[in-house]
């Protein structure tokens, strides 16, 4: 019989808009477990659940296929889209045939899914064979010796706003134009010690979530004066920008996560196949990892 930890448990946030409706009204201090929330950009978070120093989080959809084994997803939890999702933005200064053949792609390290999403449009989709490298996000000085830059969360979003002239592909909209499927971004991990060992803490922290959702869901006007004081924009941008999300995890959203984690491993980003499991009250629920056909 596992015995209880006694330190709270660590739970990682995303400080990036699109994870808002879910973390907006969710209060910490309002836990009988007082959690203890730990704000990182989403690489830091994958490597910091990875390694055990947090034990639930917002992570990468890519970071939870690498680490599956350790992990369980909080069901109904993610940030997902069916089209164009506004925050995950390749600009292009060169035409995309020229980048395809052997451009250079500057790509910000800050989200391990949209970099392999960028692979799988470019190599498998297309077809073309671009050289990647790594840089800060910034977009004049990434594009200064590249063809094309990804930019990721509220730097895409403030990049967008600007008057550029550079052609812009929402990377969203390009997997639901090729697949038809939803695309998961983000998911909501925790690692499986945890789950076990701290059960009641687990529930009472998921329900914290999933209602804090719920009343984003009923009202995102909170969400939008928060994003309006914060980022800056426009109020009819953010109104649209939140209407594309979506932040289930329901048949549909697994169904495209399992196809991304196919796609993955055909390219060979990922050296296994992944095998969905989610945490629930009365036990594990799996999901087979490759999609109908």
């Amino acid at each position: 019989m596992n015995l209880e930890r006694t330190e709270p448990i660590r739970i990682g946030r995303i400080d990036y808009t699109n994870v808002w409706p879910v973390f907006h009204h969710f209060d910490t201090t309002r836990l009988a477990c007082a959690p203890e929330l730990v704000q990182g950009m989403p690489a830091e978070l994958n490597r910091r659940l990875r390694e055990g120093a947090i034990d639930i989080a917002a992570i990468s959809s890519f970071a939870y296929g690498l680490s599956s084994e350790d992990y369980l997803l909080l069901p109904d939890l993610s940030v997902s889209a069916r089209g164009p999702v506004q925050s995950i933005l390749l600009f292009l200064k060169s035409p995309l045939e020229a980048v395809l053949d052997g451009g250079r792609i500057a790509m910000t390290t800050t989200s391990a899914t949209s970099v392999n999403l960028l692979k799988i449009l470019m190599e498998k989709f297309h077809g073309g064979h671009p050289v990647y490298t790594t840089a800060e996000p910034d977009l004049d000085t990434m594009l200064q010796n590249a063809d094309a830059a990804l930019l990721i969360g509220d730097h895409a979003i403030r990049a967008s706003w600007r008057h550029h002239g550079y052609e812009v592909i929402d990377l969203s909209e390009s997997w639901y134009r090729f697949t038809g499927r939803w695309m998961t971004f983000a998911v909501w991990a925790v690692r499986r010690e945890t789950a076990f060992d701290k059960a009641s803490d687990v529930e009472e922290i998921y329900e914290a979530l999933t209602a804090s959702k719920r009343r984003s869901a009923a009202d995102m006007s909170p969400v939008i004066r928060h994003a309006l004081s914060t980022v800056g924009g426009s109020e009819a941008y953010w109104k649209g920008y939140f209407a594309g999300l979506n932040h289930d995890l329901g048949p549909g959203q697994r169904e495209g996560l399992s196809l991304f984690f196919r796609y993955a491993r055909e390219l060979g980003c990922m050296d296994r196949d992944v095998k969905i499991e989610e945490w629930s009250k009365a036990g594990l629920t799996a999901t087979p990892a490759a999609p109908p056909q």
